[in-house]
């Protein structure tokens, strides 16, 4: 993912004939090749979510609309989830994402992003410390742990999604992409219910199977 992303950024900002070729699918289709994934890989709706974890609004989203996401659609394999970064807030949003993948080369992605969520609201929230501290409370192998986030391998993946987020017309967190539509900000489930059921009714050789 990150070698991929690179490449695309760079044609982006070099302004080359190949990044005036590539397309906002092939932006998605690279954005779907890794990264935590929720749900059924051939659902017929793929949601994409940009994140900040110290945004209060993504907070609300995971607190209020997610669980009613994953209940009806995610779980019975209508919609395929996807948590990509948008770590535009600073270092601690940087280093909170960073966490996070680092979480997840031990399998628990979703634990500890549940547990960056829960813990968000204090400057203070996503200090080293505090980032080890979880890890540890999550039963995670604190030496894997450390080295992985001391060292910032996961950074470039995280400022490249970042990066693509904003070629991709997002401004703000959390943004959203339902089969390549945008959608701004905490919208109440119900906002998603209508677009997704939209997706769902369409003849399925019209309904994208790809972001």
């Amino acid at each position: 993912m990150i070698a991929i992303s690179s490449v695309i950024l760079a044609l982006f900002l070099s302004g080359s004939a190949v990044a005036q070729r590539t397309t906002r699918e092939d932006i998605f289709n690279y954005l779907a090749k890794d990264g935590p994934t929720k749900g059924n890989g051939k659902a017929p709706v793929t949601l994409i979510e940009f994140s900040d974890f110290q945004c209060s609004f993504c907070r609300k989203f995971w607190k209020e609309t997610l669980p009613s996401l994953e209940k009806k659609y995610i779980e019975t394999g209508k919609v395929k989830f996807l948590y990509r970064h948008f770590a535009i807030l600073g270092k601690p949003s940087e280093a909170a994402a960073q966490a996070a993948e680092c979480a997840g080369e031990q399998g628990k992605f979703w634990e500890y992003h549940d547990k960056l969520f829960a813990s968000a609201g204090s400057p203070l929230s996503f200090t080293a410390g505090k980032l080890r501290g979880y890890a540890k409370e999550l039963g995670l192998k604190s030496e894997a742990f450390n080295q992985c986030l001391d060292s910032g391998k996961h950074l470039e993946k995280v400022k490249s999604e970042t990066t693509m987020a904003t070629l991709l017309g997002a401004r703000g967190t959390p943004a959203f992409f339902l089969n390549g539509q945008m959608l701004v900000g905490a919208q109440p489930f119900q906002v998603f219910e209508a677009v997704i059921e939209k997706e769902l009714k369409k003849p399925s050789s019209s309904v994208k199977t790809k972001p």
